[in-house]
Formats: C-alpha cells, structure tokens, sequence
C-alpha cells in the first residue's frame, strides 16, 4: 500500500477510535512509524486527510445506493440499501460525531458535503424511494417521499451521535446500527402497501435478530 493510501487509512481508524480533535498529524505519523515531515509531503494538514477521508465515504455511498440498472429494483433490494447507509456511518463515524465542528473548521469539506447533500444524497433517496413507489410497495406521493427521504437522512446522519449521548462513557458497537435500521424502517411501515406487508415484515425481522 502507498505511504499516501496509508496515511487515510490510519487517520481513519485513528479518528474513528479516539475521535478527531484528540489525533494531531503528529499521532498519525508516529503510529505508521514515518516522520512528520513524510506525512506532510503527501498532505498538507490533517484538514486534508479528512478531505480525503470524505470522498472516499462520498464514493461508497454513491456507489453503493445507486439503483440497478440492469433489472427493476427490488423489495429485498431495501436490505442492501439500509445496510450501506450504516454500514456507512459506521466506517466513517468519525465525521458524524462532531460533524458541525468538523464542517466549520474545514470549508473545502464544508461545501463538498454540503453539495454532496443536497445533489447526490437527496437527489439519489428520492430516486430510490420513486423506484419502490412505482412498483407498488409504497403508498406515497411526491410530498411524502420528500418527508421520509429528509427523515431517513437524519436518523442516518445522527444515529450513532444519539447512541453517544444515551451513554456517553459507553463505546460505540456497529451493532448498534441495527437499531438504527429498525428506525428507519419504522418510518416506512405506514406507507407499506397491504400486497408487500408479508415481506416487510420479514425485513424487519431480520433486524429485531
């Protein structure tokens, strides 16, 4: 692996397992074993490494909630989407637990994900969403598909920051996740159409396990 690649790597489970503010350029480079001055070689500051660090969540997500387009989209299809949502969050939930702060301090990162937002995240959920409502499992129109595409994000979004404050000298579990999905598939259960309630509710069990 490339010294640069490296260097994401280790800021990432650095930051994820003692959060962002405690981890200096100088704790990354100590814990890969090279000198300050290589870390600075590749990158400029550790703003630049969560920079990084958020395309690379940026590509997961785009890549992994795309609707397919070589069949029509699935029931069973909403499983690989609310896994990769948290999936997600849970490799990269160092961003989502102080993401104001981190936004704040950073305006390159502050304006990619703002767009990333507002024209991929949004624009993707409500394309995926449309799908299941023109097959037939979901009772919803335009207005309403906004308001669980906006309600969904944010239980995503803040899911593990809300698990911290519950308990805040406890560690967090990727476990806790599947709480978050049942969440998320809570919101749906209204708009699930009597045909699909069988399926869905097999869905659902598969997250109460």
């Amino acid at each position: 692996m490339k010294t640069y690649d490296r260097i994401i790597q280790a800021s990432l489970e650095l930051f994820n397992e003692h959060g962002e503010r405690a981890i200096t350029t100088n704790h990354i480079a100590a814990h890969l074993g090279i000198s300050p001055g290589n870390l600075y070689y590749h990158f400029r500051n550790k703003e630049e490494i969560i920079y990084q660090i958020f395309l690379q969540y940026k590509q997961f997500m785009e890549n992994r909630l795309s609707v397919p387009v070589d069949r029509p989209i699935m029931v069973e299809d909403m499983i690989v989407y609310l896994d990769t949502a948290f999936i997600g969050m849970w490799r990269y939930r160092f961003m989502f637990h102080d993401l104001a702060g981190l936004l704040g301090r950073n305006e390159k990162f502050a304006e990619a994900y703002q767009k990333f937002v507002r024209e991929d995240i949004i624009a993707i959920l409500t394309k995926l969403f449309g799908e299941f409502s023109s097959i037939g499992l979901l009772a919803t129109d335009a207005e309403e598909i906004e308001s669980l595409v906006i309600n969904c994000w944010l239980i995503i979004k803040f899911w593990y920051a809300f698990q911290q404050t519950q308990n805040p000298m406890g560690k967090l579990t990727e476990e806790m996740g599947r709480r978050g999905i049942r969440q998320v598939l809570a919101l749906f259960k209204p708009h699930i159409q009597p045909m699909f309630r069988p399926l869905f509710a097999e869905i659902q069990a598969r997250y109460n396990a």
